[in-house]
């Protein structure tokens, strides 16, 4: 195994623990598609120490059409060496959109432990894979142990006079990149896009761990192959070089210039020279901060609710509302803040928290607001912990009047007026917005998340009832970056899952603790990268951790007693109230934006 960071002579560490990295690769999978081959996913599901119950830890990426996929997506998972930690893999022909993997066809699954891989020759372990009795093909698993390299290395390059490939065309041309391991032998790390129909390939520049191609280790020999990449799965190999991490940081021009070598087209041709020439571009390596640098260099996290009280929820009163109050069980709006609260209180010092309540009617008019405190206190709209966000909750419910519209722009906008008033990274605000159904503003909300992806801002939303979400996953960029009139948003800032997916649905697990954890890692999942973005995107280094005797400065919040910090000031001095905040537009003036931008 590879030596890893953090020695430190003298010193003893408590309950030793190991990072590794699992690579998964298939072979000889069974074909569940008629008119090609099968897209398998690995999904890897872990179990709870001396028990046999196991939970989805991961997933990794679909690979098309194809029956012997190398899964670049690798699992990384603290390794114990005195406790036996049970595996779980199971592969799907993925057929549609759809996360739920019952949706898909089965194509077979595998156990083992970690231990079982380690301890295989080179680390490495094929083990059979079965549907119920039947075998159906194999998986090769291999583990290594990471180093604590922090660097990670931007890569560019291009392609010169690459050998036709495509009879009616030239080639489509991609890259794959493979780590060496200490046997020899390599192991995927990299895949790049493919090129359509040109010997001269300009690959777009990408980011990577350097633990991903060499595991830290400078000199450790990196192997490139050239493909042609072909629809049915069945790609062509033009050639392949070899480099390190060193040559490509340190050399000349002329030594990172490399000849694509096929060995078998040189064994046939006594004419063979090379299939073309690859050159570097880019290389520039920096060491990667991690949230966990800016947390403990004293940047804060400030955690703010908005909850949906529109009258399509039901009547509190009745058993069958989202909103209705049980003595035994949680309606879906508890469960949902327990869940996330439980985990983000945790980075907040102080755990006072704004809640915030829309589509109602509040006392003492009964005028309809879209944004107003849920303990009606608009100056001081803290809720004491996770506690009191559910005190107040209930509390409210007895003193609205459910209405509508659903209107989430002006719950996103008073967020935005807070986090625009901290660009030096001293600050980070999540809204979790908890909701029944359609919005009734989406321009509205376009235009409020596009603005709000240039500040330090990540937007939850978590969908409740069984109402069709399909226009929420809209706000939710992760296949298609959000825009409004032609302005894209500057990063991904939304994450979006309906809470029947995890509780009380289809396939949900029946142990309400375990599906609020699943709940809470995967809408929280996304945020430390969202957090990271905008850190990098305005060169905002963390903050030394400050010394063991000393605790990270506390921000308050204007206006309010020193007890009550943390939340960070609005730059006016006060909360930003219905009265003091900027005024919203009217739903006769749409919001203006830049021309669009340069589609890919």
């Amino acid at each position: 195994m590879a030596n890893v960071g953090g020695f430190q002579p003298g010193s003893a560490t408590a309950n030793p623990v190991t990072k590794v990295e699992i690579t998964v690769s298939c072979r000889n999978l069974v074909d569940k598609d008629v008119m090609s081959k099968s897209d398998p996913i690995c999904v890897l599901y872990t179990a709870q120490l001396g028990t046999d119950k196991f939970a989805e830890f991961e997933r990794t990426e679909v690979i098309q059409n194809n029956l012997n996929p190398n899964f670049v997506k690798k699992f990384v998972l603290d390794y114990y060496f005195e406790e036996s930690q049970k595996l779980k893999f199971e592969i799907y022909d993925i057929d549609s959109a759809s996360a739920k993997l019952n949706q898909h066809d089965f194509l077979g699954a595998a156990q083992c432990t970690i231990g079982q891989i380690i301890g295989s020759t080179g680390n490495r372990i094929q083990i059979a894979l079965y549907e119920g009795n039947k075998k159906c093909g194999s998986i090769l698993l291999s583990c290594e142990e990471l180093s604590s390299c922090k660097d990670k290395a931007t890569l560019k390059f291009q392609g010169k006079k690459l050998d036709k490939k495509d009879f009616f065309g030239k080639s489509d041309p991609y890259l794959v990149f493979y780590r060496c391991n200490e046997d020899e032998s390599f192991t995927i790390a990299h895949k790049t896009e493919y090129v359509k129909n040109t010997l001269d390939p300009n690959w777009k520049e990408f980011s990577i761990p350097v633990t991903s191609l060499c595991n830290g280790d400078y000199d450790r020999t990196i192997k490139v192959e050239c493909w042609d990449w072909d629809s049915d799965g069945s790609h062509d190999f033009i050639g392949e070089f070899k480099t390190n991490m060193r040559c490509l940081c340190e050399g000349t021009p002329q030594d990172n210039t490399y000849q694509l070598i096929n060995q078998k087209l040189k064994a046939k041709k006594k004419s063979y020279k090379s299939s073309g020439m690859i050159s570097l571009l880019k290389c520039q390596v920096e060491t990667e901060v991690t949230f966990l640098d800016y947390i403990t260099g004293g940047t804060q996290v400030n955690f703010t609710v908005a909850i949906d009280f529109t009258a399509s929820n039901g009547a509190p009163q009745q058993p069958n509302s989202l909103h209705h109050i049980g003595h035994n069980r949680q309606n879906a709006y508890e469960q949902a803040i327990l869940a996330v609260g439980q985990i983000v209180q945790d980075y907040d010092t102080d755990k006072l928290f704004p809640v915030l309540g829309f589509g109602a009617k509040i006392p003492p008019d009964g005028r309809v607001s879209h944004e107003f405190a849920v303990n009606f206190n608009e100056q001081n709209p803290f809720c004491a912990g996770i506690g009191g966000i559910m005190g107040a909750y209930k509390n409210s419910l007895s003193h609205i009047q459910l209405h509508g519209p659903t209107n989430f722009s002006p719950v996103i906008n008073h967020v935005a007026r807070f986090a625009e008033a901290y660009p030096d990274g001293s600050n980070y605000f999540i809204l979790l917005i908890i909701t029944d159904g359609v919005i009734s503003d989406m321009d509205f909300t376009k235009s409020a998340i596009v603005n709000a992806s240039s500040l330090p801002l990540s937007i939850i939303i978590i969908g409740v009832g069984p109402a069709e979400f399909d226009a929420m996953e809209v706000l939710d960029g992760d296949k298609q970056m959000l825009s409004y009139r032609g302005k894209s948003a500057e990063r991904d800032i939304v994450q979006f899952v309906p809470l029947r997916d995890f509780v009380g649905g289809i396939g949900s697990s029946t142990n309400v603790m375990l599906s609020q954890a699943r709940l809470a890692k995967e809408v929280l999942a996304e945020v430390p990268y969202q957090f990271l973005s905008w850190m990098k995107k305005h060169g905002i280094k963390p903050n030394p951790a400050p010394p063991p005797q000393q605790q990270p400065a506390q921000q308050g919040y204007p206006g309010q007693q020193p007890a009550q910090q943390g939340y960070p000031m609005d730059p006016g001095g006060s909360y930003p109230g219905q009265q003091s905040a900027p005024p919203y537009p009217s739903q006769g003036t749409q919001p203006t934006a830049p021309s669009a931008p340069p589609g890919y």
